[in-house]
């Protein structure tokens, strides 16, 4: 590679922000690689020898100055898929990439499972990437958060990126406001190519501009930039990251870039750019005027400059070829990974026998003794979330007793464990529970709290395409054992639309996350305490009815006591009827057996507590039903597409020889659960009606 004499070394440090010819010239060097992939990519799809394709072409220039800026290893990234340069520059190489482009087992960042462009490099703190635009914002807050939680005095920071149509969704805002707050070294670069798809900035943003729509945020450094001027994107960048690095707070670039190529293969740009403002978008082609701004002071001449572009392209049709020899993943490798393979929480090893000490305890005694004691054991534990706090003002605490959650089951936490580690949130589902995904990348053991789970729903996108996956599409590189709190259900009276509904099938029928739901204090001690030690993102269902009820209450059963998750109770026995159930329906379940019981001596029900919805215990189900020969699968959730259709379901394929009867559910209304007290009794499943399908069962 040619380089100018080290006289001119010395003269043009200053002239190029400190950067001396050999980095300049490998800067170019990073981009022209880039483009030279993303061209093989799209002849390798066009012989459909790949299945898709994301360019990044015309934002090179700023992404390989972000690269020279970090510090690979230290500092962590989260990129969104038009970052090949910035990757590049990070350390990944182009074979590395083409390998995910081909969908090889050997692909380092997700084994074959993403489409190209979806990054992630363990070593090289590139933290997974997927599609949904704009959920890598607030995890990369939660990282942020979780280093300076880590190491206070460390200097390290989080890069994170997105096009200017990700700034539109909410967890842009929800990210700023949060970095903003605790002053967060954050560093958003936002790579502005004026179109979302074919959404035009002037439709996207008020304005036209993010970074002047952001001015607002106090401790926010804020640059707009020239993104395909490498100088200057690095002189930007440069001064970002060093405002970040100072824990003076979080800093935006506004990078404006082109976007050369159609969003995707899958797009064609000439519906909707006229041909003049394309030619110009080409004029200002980083990989055409870096190499002129080059040769033009001297740093390169025109031979050195075609060799380098030789090495490349032979770099990159080798890389192609042997990437192309590679083996796809093996059918047999699908489940690999979507589970810890460290923790397994359903072995024996969480199997404890409780020691009883004390007065029987309320759940919400049992569930903050258990948060206290995880806590003490474990000082990566955090619990946040709204409300959760004793009190945010902590000076206030000498004069007011405090809150500690909406159903004190997170009272005193604060007082014991100080606000670092137990904290109020803004009112902002998504951004708690994305904020939880980032602290769990990074090593801590957040259990955050949504408040209600009828408020769960601005979450889903980061629960579902985000803690549920990443370890799946990481291929085992990534992990985020999050533990989400939520308190759930009716039959309180005057809960209403918005604070009496249940709807956890909505999130067994997600692969990749554990869902329990306890009836009673013991349980509940138990299984939070598995979900806080394993390995694994957990939603944790707290039924609200069952919180201080006197029936379910029990004394501690010591500091260790675990529960496997998959393990059912059986809560009564019998051998005439079995009515699977869990949460607040169990206790229904008991009255209607003995209901039934007192009116027909010879009858006697067996009423089963599942605990664990994902995963459930199938073999406890089976034993009964294989027993009893008939059988009752209830709910509080409404009655149609419940989590009970499943196991009735599955009753009805695996045991229908053993059966005696059809499978019975009972449910809630297709309804929402209504405000005055009749109403919500004749909506959700009473007793009564327990006890009327058992004996209609029973009779037939």
């Amino acid at each position: 590679m040619a380089t100018t004499p080290a006289s001119t070394d010395a003269q043009s440090a200053p002239r190029f922000e400190g950067l001396d010819p050999d980095t300049l010239i490998r800067a170019f060097r990073l981009m022209h690689t880039a483009r030279r992939l993303d061209d093989r990519e799209i002849t390798l799809k066009r012989q459909n020898l790949i299945f898709f394709q994301a360019s990044g072409a015309g934002h090179e220039a700023v992404q390989v100055a972000a690269g020279m800026v970090l510090r690979p290893g230290q500092d962590w990234i989260y990129p969104y898929y038009r970052d090949r340069a910035l990757c590049l520059a990070l350390g990944v190489t182009p074979y590395e990439m083409l390998l995910q482009a081909v969908g090889a087992a050997g692909d380092p960042a997700s084994g074959g499972r993403q489409m190209p462009s979806h990054w992630g490099a363990p070593k090289l703190n590139i933290v997974t990437s997927s599609s949904p635009t704009g959920t890598q914002f607030v995890q990369a807050v939660g990282c942020a958060e979780a280093g300076r939680i880590l190491n206070a005095k460390a200097d390290d920071i989080t890069l994170v990126t997105g096009g200017e149509g990700s700034t539109s969704e909410g967890e842009f805002w929800e990210a700023l406001n949060a970095a903003c707050l605790k002053q967060l070294p954050v560093l958003f670069l936002i790579e502005d190519n004026g179109y979302a798809i074919s959404v035009p900035i002037e439709a996207q943003t008020a304005g036209g501009s993010i970074s002047g729509l952001a001015a607002g945020f106090p401790h926010l450094f804020r640059q707009q930039v020239d993104g395909v001027d490498f100088l200057a994107s690095y002189r930007a960048l440069e001064d970002a990251a060093a405002h970040c690095r100072s824990g003076r707070g979080p800093a935006l670039v506004h990078a404006h870039v082109v976007r050369l190529y159609s969003h995707s293969l899958s797009d064609d740009e000439r519906m909707y750019k006229t041909a003049a403002e394309r030619k110009a978008e080409s004029e200002r082609d980083p990989i055409l005027t870096f190499p002129k701004f080059l040769v033009d002071e001297g740093i390169l001449d025109r031979q050195a400059l075609q060799l380098i572009v030789h090495d490349v392209d032979a770099e990159v049709h080798e890389a192609t070829q042997e990437a192309l020899r590679q083996e796809a993943p093996e059918r047999g490798s699908a489940l690999a990974h979507l589970y810890s393979d460290r923790v397994d929480p359903a072995s024996e090893a969480f199997d404890a026998t409780p020691q009883f000490s004390g007065e029987p305890k309320t759940m919400v005694d049992l569930l903050n003794s258990t948060l206290r004691e995880e806590m003490r054991r474990d000082p990566n534990v955090l619990v946040f979330g709204e409300d959760v706090a004793d009190c945010s003002r902590e000076e206030n605490l000498n004069e007011v007793k405090g809150k500690g959650g909406v159903f004190k089951v997170t009272a005193g936490l604060q007082t014991e464990f100080g606000s670092r580690r137990v904290f109020n949130t803004p009112l902002a589902e998504a951004a708690i529970v994305g904020r939880a995904i980032g602290m769990a990348t990074r090593g801590l053991k957040p259990v955050a709290e949504v408040q209600f789970f009828d408020y769960i729903w601005p979450a889903m996108m980061q629960i579902r395409d985000e803690l549920a996956t990443i370890r799946w599409r990481s291929n085992g590189g990534f992990s985020c054992p999050v533990v989400l709190r939520i308190p759930i259900g009716g039959y309180l009276n005057g809960g209403a639309i918005y604070h009496s509904q249940c709807g956890e099938v909505e999130f067994t029928h997600i692969p990749g996350l554990r869902v329990l739901m306890p009836s009673n204090a013991l349980d509940a001690c138990g299984l939070l305490r598995t979900a806080i030690r394993s390995d694994d993102p957990v939603l944790f269902l707290e039924h609200k009815r069952l919180y201080r009820e006197p029936y379910n209450r029990w004394p501690h059963p010591g500091p260790d006591f675990t529960i496997p998750f998959g393990r059912a109770k059986v809560v009564k026995t019998g051998h005439s009827l079995t009515i699977v159930t869990y949460g607040a329906v169990v206790q229904k379940a008991l009255q209607a057996a003995m209901q039934v019981e007192r009116t027909n001596h010879e009858v006697s029900i067996e009423v089963i507590d599942l605990r664990s919805l994902a995963p459930y215990d199938w073999d406890a189900v089976r034993a009964s039903v294989e027993k009893t020969n008939r059988v009752i699968v209830a709910h509080e959730d409404c009655l149609s597409w419940g989590y009970g259709a499943e196991i009735a379901a599955r009753i009805a394929d695996q045991l229908f020889d053993k059966l005696d009867a059809p499978v019975r559910r009972v449910g809630a209304l297709d309804t929402w659960v209504g405000y005055h007290p009749q109403l919500e009794n004749a909506i959700l499943p009473q007793v009564d009606d327990l006890a009327r399908e058992a004996e209609r069962l029973l009779a037939y």
